[in-house]
């Protein structure tokens, strides 16, 4: 991979952008964090529906009702796993999430059937695909963020740090391989993904498990600290694989154009979204 002066203060200053917007986000109030990750979910859902109608016609035409139908099916389990944390009044978001969700499990199946010119089952393998990848992984997202929230202020604490961690995992990861593999990477790493180098991402999984677990072991044991940094380079690197696959299959560069040098959503997000249940699994049987 050569070195590029001009990409990387382009991939640097979208990056510092990137860091501003989702530690206001994370960090503002519980509002904001979900705010941030409605808008990401809805994104992520957009172009993920790109890549599906690139890589087959049929599903490029499914019906509105489908299209949108399915984006708020998945908003729905964000809302369920607020848990109790966000309400308005009486009314709770977890309620909604789980009522509005069972309605379209239902309606959805019935719209398909009425309004698709041919009942396509390849198209609702693509969708069901979608509220896994997708919608699953950041309503396990708004579980870490919010299961902490009713114990004591150390669990509080450490639900506010988690996501952080999360994100901040990725993001060493992604800049210490493409450093790394930018000097001195030379052995192709997989031909799914051909600038990627052996040397980078090993690089970039050493530099990140041993950052993270440096710099931030005052505000988690440093055993927590490893474990997450390790999920978070080794399967985020997966996901990233994941989606260079959905991209070559679809035969595009980049999911979207959101952020310049970054790509779109998927482009920035795709490491964070296979590694968040893994993440969240860790967290549940080891922390609380």
């Amino acid at each position: 991979m050569a070195f590029n002066l001009q990409t990387l203060r382009t991939r640097a200053l979208t990056s510092a952008v990137f860091v501003i917007v989702m530690l206001l986000g994370l960090l503002w109030s519980q509002w904001s964090f979900f705010f941030l990750f409605s808008v990401i979910h809805f994104g992520c859902w957009i172009e993920y529906q790109k890549l599906a109608g690139l890589i087959d016609r049929d599903y490029k035409n499914i019906n509105s009702f489908h299209r949108y139908g399915v984006m708020i099916a998945g908003w729905c389990l964000m809302l369920y796993f607020t848990n109790d944390s966000y309400h308005i009044g009486e009314l709770y978001l977890h309620s909604i999430g789980w009522w509005l969700g069972l309605i379209l499990v239902f309606v959805l199946p019935i719209s398909e059937f009425l309004f698709s010119k041919d009942l396509s089952l390849k198209n609702i393998g693509f969708s069901v695909i979608g509220l896994i990848y997708i919608s699953l992984s950041w309503g396990l997202m708004m579980d870490i963020r919010n299961r902490g929230s009713f114990g004591n202020e150390e669990a509080t604490t450490i639900s506010l740090f988690l996501p952080v961690l999360a994100i901040l995992c990725m993001w060493a990861n992604d800049t210490m391989a493409y450093l790394v593999g930018s000097w001195i990477g030379k052995t192709p790493f997989s031909k799914i993904s051909p600038k990627k180098t052996w040397e980078g991402t090993a690089g970039g999984v050493i530099l990140c498990i041993a950052l993270v677990t440096l710099v931030l072991q005052d505000f988690l044991h440093w055993t927590h600290l490893l474990s997450i940094a390790a999920i978070g380079a080794l399967v985020g690197t997966a996901g990233d694989l994941f989606e260079s696959k959905l991209k070559r299959m679809a035969d595009v560069k980049d999911s979207g154009h959101i952020m310049p040098g970054h790509g779109g959503f998927l482009d920035r997000f795709d490491s964070l979204i296979l590694a968040t249940p893994f993440i969240w699994l860790y967290v549940r049987l080891f922390i609380y």
